[in-house]
């Protein structure tokens, strides 16, 4: 029967080496990389035009519903994808046997 707590401590000691390992490299680009801080540098980047006002703008709630709406729906689009591919073998009944199932599993809820 096979020690499944050794396979914890794999875990924990590959989650160590890796937390070393990041330390370490950005600890060492830290001391290594060169800074010459000026003023031209340190000016907010607009894609080569002259920057107006503050960087840190608000923007209103609803952009970022908006994104997440056509994220949501993007997501959905990549499920429908195969059904919509097996369309003309499945027919109508296809059609109503999805609609059907997807009903009975609450998955056309709005709320």
């Amino acid at each position: 029967m096979p020690d499944y707590s050794l396979s914890y401590v794999y875990v924990f000691a590959f989650f160590v080496v890796g937390a070393i390992f990041v330390t370490v490299l950005l600890t060492l680009s830290r001391l290594v990389a060169p800074r010459k801080p000026t003023k031209e540098k340190l000016r907010t980047y607009e894609s080569g035009e002259e920057p107006i006002g503050q960087a840190w703008g608000r923007y209103p709630t609803h952009f970022y519903v908006f994104a997440l709406l056509f994220v949501v729906f993007d997501v959905e689009v990549i499920f429908l994808f195969p059904w919509a591919v097996l369309f003309r073998q499945l027919g109508v009944a296809g059609l109503v046997v999805g609609l059907y199932y997807a009903w009975r599993k609450d998955a056309l809820n709005w709320y």
